[in-house]
């Protein structure tokens, strides 16, 4: 079945909406609210006919019931598609076996058993009081160790353990261009990635006369991560706010990325020749967008 197996969470996507759910689950906001913010950031939420419609309902009345989150639209959604038989439907067309699917039903009947049992006092979560502290600001130029032009993955207890090894041969740097908080409390930083070096590590002038720098996309940081990304702040520069608005104007916020805890460390690294599918955004001289 590849990523279309018959648990829950069998699936990619079921997997990683559990990790959403987890993330969005600490803002201090009740059930109905905390829903909204995750259908707004997945389309499969309101489209019937996606491949993973069903699986995000069921996958959020779950997370939901298991965490004590309160919300009568997320268990009643997933109840009419476990009582429809849309969910089996769906795994049919996707070739999912006879035998398979009376595993799945099985499943859902579980399901379905722990979303109709008498509800008890809403457990008490863990959230957060204030905003996440940002770890780096605005306009630090920050360096860190790489390996055929990849950081270090932080998803990784340590280098070691890094699937395939881990062994420096050169330095990354980056500018970070922009930082901000989703609903006031998330918070997220996007990366403008110098160009590949020599394998001495970076410093200020070296960096700020090269050109072709690329953008990326938002990401976010914990402590752990940063300590295992070997990031250093190797300057603090002051962003011209209006000259990257001017040159980045329609450029997505970093609400995806907050909401779905999708880390920094993903974009630090260089794009290897051949994977990119569009050329992506350039900022040709970095003293464009800076004050020296």
């Amino acid at each position: 079945m590849g990523t279309w197996g018959t648990g829950l969470y069998s699936g990619d996507f079921a997997a990683d909406l559990r990790g959403a759910v987890g993330a969005v689950a600490r803002l201090p906001f009740d059930g109905p609210r905390l829903l909204a913010i995750l259908t707004d950031a997945e389309s499969a939420a309101s489209d019937p006919d996606a491949t993973e419609h069903c699986v995000f309902w069921l996958v959020i009345a779950d997370q939901f019931a298991k965490r004590g989150i309160a919300c009568d639209e997320a268990r009643d959604r997933a109840l009419a598609i476990i009582d429809s038989g849309r969910d089996l439907a769906t795994m049919a067309a996707l070739g999912m076996t006879e035998r398979d699917l009376g595993s799945r039903r099985a499943m859902l009947m579980e399901l379905r058993a722990r979303l109709v049992a008498p509800a008890g006092p809403e457990k008490a979560r863990s959230t957060l009081k204030k905003p996440q502290p940002l770890l780096l600001r605005t306009g630090d130029l920050i360096a860190y160790p790489t390996a055929g032009g990849q950081c270090i993955n932080a998803y990784f207890p340590t280098k070691d353990a890094i699937t395939g090894g881990w062994h420096q041969d050169g330095w990354g740097a980056a500018l970070i261009v922009e930082t901000g908080h989703v609903f006031g409390f998330l918070a997220w930083y996007r990366p403008l990635i110098a160009p590949m070096g020599d394998d001495g590590k970076p410093d200020r002038d070296r960096l700020l006369v090269q050109s072709d720098w690329v953008l990326k996309r938002p990401g976010t940081l914990s402590a752990t991560h940063l300590k295992r990304l070997e990031i250093e702040t190797i300057a603090s520069l002051t962003v011209d706010a209006a000259s990257f608005d001017a040159m980045f104007p329609g450029r997505p916020s970093g609400r995806s990325e907050a909401v779905n805890d999708i880390g920094l460390c993903n974009q630090l690294s260089h794009s290897r020749p051949g994977v990119a599918l569009r050329p992506p955004p350039v900022v040709p001289d970095v003293r464009q967008i800076v004050r020296i």
